[in-house]
């Protein structure tokens, strides 16, 4: 696998750094836990839209059909 260079603004590594000891965690643990939330939303998301494009609504569905 290729490097990856990851920058983060200074107000988030001060962040990381304090709940890093507040929290008695490694910060690498941390971000890989903020990560794998991430991924989880995401994945949500993406779950939701494609549920969204495929569902027809009720005169949809019921269009041309005789009862």
């Amino acid at each position: 696998m290729d490097e990856i260079e990851i920058e983060l603004k200074r107000d988030k590594l001060e962040s990381l750094e304090l709940y890093a000891k507040l929290l008695k965690k490694d910060i690498n643990t941390m971000l890989d836990e903020a990560l794998e939330q991430y991924f989880i939303n995401e994945q949500e998301k993406l779950i939701a839209k494609e549920q969204n494009a495929t569902n027809l609504s009720y005169d949809e569905f019921w269009d041309g059909v005789d009862v």
